[in-house]
C-alpha cells in the first residue's frame, strides 16, 4: 500500500537535519505558513534556514520570527579554492585572518605558483531537504529559483500547496486542493510531526496564512474547515485581533493614495456583470508605494461592487511585465478565467501574468477576452446594445 502525502513528508522530515524552507513570492499566507515551520522544525531539532530572497511587506514584520528570515540561500555550500599548476609542488598549507579577512597561504615545495592557476568554484549546497510552501511551480519562487535553479534539481522537494494549477513537481506532493490555504494544510502536518508543536506564536502565523487567504472569511472560499480551524488556531493562543489590525487596518498613507488612484478608476460592464480597474508603473511613483502595498486592494474591489460576477486589478508593476489578479463570485471559476492568459490560482480567486507587453497594449485584449468569456457564460449575445452598457465605452 503506498504511504499517504502526508506521511511521506513527515519521514522525509524525520531523515532530515539540514532544512531549507523556501516561500512562493511574499504574501500573507506564504510568508505565515514558512514562519510558523521554522519555528515548528527548530523545535524538532532541525537546522532551518528560511529564505525570502523577494521584498516582504512591512505588513508582515509583526509576526513571531519574522527577523530570522535570510535574504540568501547562498551560505549552505562551500566555497572551493582550485590551484591547478602542473609546474609546482606544495610543501605545506596553512591559513590565518587579518582584519576581516582569510589570508591561505600555500608554501611551494618546488616550482611557483602564479595568479592565473587559481580557479573559485561553489560546491554543492548542504540542505537535505527543500520544504516549498504555497507555489503552483517552482518559478513562483521568485529570485530563489532564479538565481539558484539547479539547487531545486539536486534536492528533495516537499512540495505543500492548495492551487489548482499546481505542477506537482516536487519528490512529496502534500497538496490539498480543498484547502483554503497552505497554513491549514500544514495544520495536520504539524500534528503528524509531534505533540506540543503549535504554541501562540506557531499558531499566529497559521492563522494569519488562513485569514490572509480568504480574506478574514470574507470570500467564497471560505469552508467549515476554514473557521473549525481558526477557531482551533485561536485556542492555541493565535493573536487574532493584532493579525486584523496589521492586515487590514494599517495602510501607509502612500498605500491609501495608491488605493484611491485604482478605485477612482473602477468601471463596470453591467451587461456581462464584468469590473475592471488598472494600476500603472506611474500610479506607483506618483504615490510613493511599493509593489507589495497593492495586496488587498482586489479583495477590496470585489467586495465594492455589488453585482460584480468577475472583478480584475491589471497591474504594470515592472516594465513591460502586466500582472491581473482575478475575484469571482461563487460559481464563476476564476482558473477558467486566468487559464485564458496561462494562469491559473483558486475557483474564486486566480491571477497570470503577460511579459513584454505594455499596460495599455494589454489591456484591451484582456478586456476583450473577459467580456466573451461572460457573455458565453451568461448566455449573451455579442450586440451593439451589449456592448454600450460598459462604462466609459
Amino acid at each position: 500500500m503506498e504511504t499517504a502525502p502526508k506521511q511521506q513528508a513527515v519521514e522525509l522530515i524525520n531523515r532530515s537535519n539540514q532544512i531549507l524552507i523556501v516561500p512562493s513570492r511574499p504574501d500573507g499566507d506564504s510568508i505565515g505558513s514558512s514562519l510558523a515551520l521554522l519555528q515548528v522544525l527548530t523545535k524538532l531539532g532541525k537546522t532551518v534556514t528560511l529564505g525570502v530572497l523577494d521584498p516582504v511587506s512591512q505588513t508582515y514584520r509583526f509576526l513571531p520570527k519574522v527577523e530570522d528570515i535570510a535574504t540568501d540561500i547562498n551560505g549552505m555550500r562551500d566555497f572551493v579554492i582550485t590551484l591547478d599548476s602542473p609546474n609546482a609542488s606544495a610543501d605545506r598549507l596553512s591559513y590565518n585572518f587579518d582584519e576581516g579577512k582569510l589570508n591561505i597561504i600555500i608554501t611551494p615545495k618546488s616550482g611557483r605558483y602564479r595568479p592565473e592557476d587559481v580557479v573559485f568554484t561553489q560546491g554543492q549546497f548542504k540542505y537535505d531537504t527543500v520544504i516549498v510552501l504555497d507555489a503552483a511551480d517552482l518559478h513562483q519562487l521568485g529570485l530563489a529559483y532564479d538565481r539558484y535553479p539547479t539547487l531545486f534539481q539536486e534536492i528533495p522537494i516537499i512540495n505543500i500547496d492548495h492551487h489548482a494549477s499546481n505542477a506537482y513537481f516536487g519528490s512529496v506532493n502534500l497538496v490539498d486542493l480543498t484547502a483554503t490555504s497552505t497554513a491549514e494544510i500544514l495544520i495536520g502536518l504539524i500534528e503528524a510531526l509531534g505533540v506540543n508543536l503549535i504554541d501562540p506564536g506557531v499558531a499566529t502565523c497559521l492563522l494569519t496564512g488562513i485569514i490572509a487567504d480568504t480574506g478574514s472569511f470574507q470570500n467564497a472560499n471560505t469552508t467549515p474547515k476554514s473557521l473549525t480551524v481558526a477557531a482551533q488556531l485561536v485556542g492555541f493562543g493565535a493573536q487574532q485581533q493584532e493579525i486584523i489590525r496589521h492586515l487590514f487596518k494599517t495602510k501607509s498613507l502612500a498605500q491609501l493614495k495608491l488605493w484611491g488612484q485604482v478605485l477612482a478608476r473602477i468601471q463596470f460592464d453591467f451587461g456581462t456583470k464584468f469590473a475592471w480597474s488598472t494600476a500603472g508603473l506611474d500610479d506607483l511613483t506618483g504615490s510613493g508605494a511599493t509593489k507589495e502595498e497593492f495586496g488587498g486592494l482586489i479583495d477590496e474591489l470585489m467586495t465594492s461592487i455589488p453585482g460584480a460576477d468577475v472583478v480584475l486589478l491589471l497591474s504594470e508593476r515592472e516594465p513591460r511585465v502586466v500582472s491581473g489578479s482575478l475575484r469571482t463570485a461563487k460559481g464563476v471559476d476564476a482558473t477558467e478565467i486566468a487559464g485564458l492568459f496561462g494562469g491559473g490560482g483558486h475557483p474564486g480567486a486566480a491571477g497570470f501574468k503577460l511579459l513584454d507587453m505594455t499596460l495599455g497594449e494589454a489591456e484591451p485584449k484582456i478586456l476583450e477576452k473577459i467580456r466573451e468569456y461572460q457573455k458565453r457564460r451568461l448566455g449573451l449575445e455579442a450586440t451593439p446594445e451589449t456592448e454600450k452598457q460598459a462604462l466609459g465605452a
